[in-house]
């Protein structure tokens, strides 16, 4: 199990950019959440298998429909902190 912070930026709010995140995560049976940052950036944290989340970084670095990412940030945590399923925080 494994657990990583990705922060993404470039037009990713108010194009569905948590719920695109949200529902590939859950695909992709990860654990976490998902939420709008007050600089313009989205945060998520993913657990899980390694392999489903380097597919799911893959997958915020094309965003959805509108989005345009410009930068992504990966940050591969260690903690014992654990998640029911994927949230999108407000």
């Amino acid at each position: 199990m494994k657990k990583t912070r990705v922060i993404m930026s470039g037009f990713v709010q108010g194009v569905g950019f948590r719920h695109f995140v949200k529902s590939q995560a859950v695909k992709l049976n990860l654990k976490g959440w998902v939420r709008n940052m007050s600089g313009g950036e989205v945060e998520a944290i993913f657990q899980g298998d390694k392999e489903n989340i380097e597919k799911m970084i893959e997958l915020c670095k094309k965003g959805p429909f509108l989005s345009e990412v410009k930068d992504i940030k990966i940050l591969w945590e260690d903690g014992d902190e654990s998640f029911d399923g994927f949230e999108i925080v407000i």
